[in-house]
């Protein structure tokens, strides 16, 4: 190796070793910043002459060093693990959420929940079977039967307005999607018109896989790599973006939560392409959030208009067995507004509003004596006791969604502990570093001085054999 050719290798070393510095200066710069993979500097000799030649008698070991790339420290089998995790925690997350609220509707336990306005009225029919001459008992039983009626009413209005939500909510969520896949799109268009040139992608390969991880939490997406550095997303099977085209999503169906009361409804809330109208299987947020629309809301509107049914029919059928104050049989307590044939917890009310019409006594009147027997009003304030009454059915529904509530929020903390792991192997193989980073920076820093000190001694050398070299005599 040559003297100057000694120069030239020193001169790769400087410059490799201040691009390493380069990029352990940017590692450390971007610590905090969201998304970002940590890089590395990739070396690599630069050897002699890739050509023997014939007299050659040259090891062929000048040439020195150069950056081959710097490369970002990624493990695609972990990135696809927190996409799936991700997606799974974001829908189990919306689930216990929708879940919560329907527990929050029903106000159980609680003086004002259901059950405590049931306990009051069979109460308050107690209380006019001991006094069925006070018309202030009677009074009473009629006002207590009326706030259950108006708690019945509430709940359900509760359940309306969560389903009408979380319709909202998945309208905005499903524009934020489309949003993240156009900019995908772009990303992935300006990461292979680079690649193709030779520009650093990094930075805007970074910038997309923060974008694909929220539309995994978003839609339960997942990525698979596609030609010229760019990636696809799919989510259930359908590709949401290939390349630089996105897909659009909509959401279409009912906007009516009264329309799912029919079981056999089709135009429930889905999520579809657009065009096309096929319906993607979404997971993540968008996937709880269907389930809560589709599934559990209505569930419980169901089971709560069946228990507003029982009621009435349970209260009605023991009332018209009874006579009021004025000898007339009685009449049906509990019915629909606005004249329905089918009574909800929307539209249940209380039909009889005069004391003197509770028909407490079991037996009519004789010979003009009104009728004041307790009889009817202990049958009603008995009705509590019923193993199959309203009670039964409304406690067997809370306890069915308490363990529901609760099964579901221990699979989310379940998954939350599998998030946590899989996000700490994800930055533990991508993020960055400060001890390693300051390692590498005492190691670049060391090879530089050192070639610093490769380049004196050469030069050294070359002033002596250029000053030196011939002169005689001294």
């Amino acid at each position: 190796m040559s003297t100057f050719g000694s120069l030239n290798t020193a001169t790769t070393a400087l410059w490799a070793q201040r691009r390493g510095l380069d990029v352990t200066g940017q590692n450390i710069a971007n610590v905090n910043t969201e998304g970002y993979s940590r890089q590395r500097a990739e070396l690599r000799a630069m050897g002699g002459t890739g050509v023997a030649a014939f007299y050659s008698v040259s090891p062929a070991t000048s040439g020195g060093v150069k950056v081959e790339d710097v490369i970002r420290i990624r493990d695609s089998f972990l990135e696809g693990r927190g996409h799936l995790e991700l997606g799974n925690h974001a829908r189990l997350t919306a689930e216990t959420e929708a879940l919560g609220l329907v527990e929050q509707a029903f106000r159980e336990p609680g003086d004002t929940g259901i059950q405590s306005l049931l306990s009051d009225m069979w109460s308050g029919w107690g209380d006019v079977a001991n006094a069925p001459k006070d018309e202030a008992a009677r009074s009473q039983v009629l006002q207590r039967t009326s706030t259950l009626v108006a708690g019945i009413n509430t709940a359900d209005a509760a359940l309306v307005a969560q389903w009408g939500q979380n319709r909202d909510n998945i309208e905005v969520l499903v524009s934020d999607v489309n949003s993240s896949s156009r900019s995908i799109a772009e990303l992935n268009h300006a990461i292979a018109r680079a690649s193709l040139t030779g520009m650093p992608v990094n930075e805007l390969t970074d910038r997309r896989d923060v974008l694909v991880m929220k539309l995994a939490g978003q839609v339960g997406a997942t990525a698979r790599p596609g030609a010229d550095g760019a990636v696809d997303v799919v989510v259930g099977g359908i590709s949401l973006v290939s390349g630089s085209t996105a897909t659009a999503l909509e959401v279409q169906g009912t906007l009516a939560a009264d329309d799912l009361r029919n079981p056999g409804f089709a135009d429930r809330p889905r999520i579809v392409t657009t065009p096309g109208g096929v319906t993607i299987p979404a997971g993540g947020q968008a996937g709880g959030q269907l389930t809560a629309l589709n599934s559990v809301v209505p569930e419980y509107r169901a089971r709560l208009d069946q228990l507003a049914q029982d009621l009435a029919s349970a209260l009605n059928t023991a009332h018209r067995k009874g006579f009021d104050r004025n000898g007339d049989p009685g009449t049906d307590l509990l019915g629909a507004k606005g004249g329905a044939t089918t009574i909800t917890a929307a539209n249940l009310r209380l039909e009889i509003t005069d004391p003197l019409k509770v028909a407490a006594s079991s037996v009519g009147p004789t010979a003009g004596v009104p009728a004041l027997d307790s009889g009817n009003a202990d049958a009603l304030s008995e009705l509590r006791l019923r193993p199959s009454g309203p009670d039964a059915d409304y406690r067997r529904m809370i306890v069915d969604l308490g363990v529901q509530g609760a099964v579901s929020k221990r699979n989310l903390d379940i998954q939350s502990v599998v998030l946590t792991q899989v996000d700490a192997a994800r930055e533990s193989v991508s993020g960055v570093n400060l001890d390693e980073e300051m390692s590498n920076m005492l190691q670049f820093q060391h090879a530089y001085s050192a070639a610093a000190r490769m380049v004196t001694a050469i030069d050294e050398a070359l002033d002596v054999l250029i000053n030196r070299t011939g002169v005689v005599g001294r």
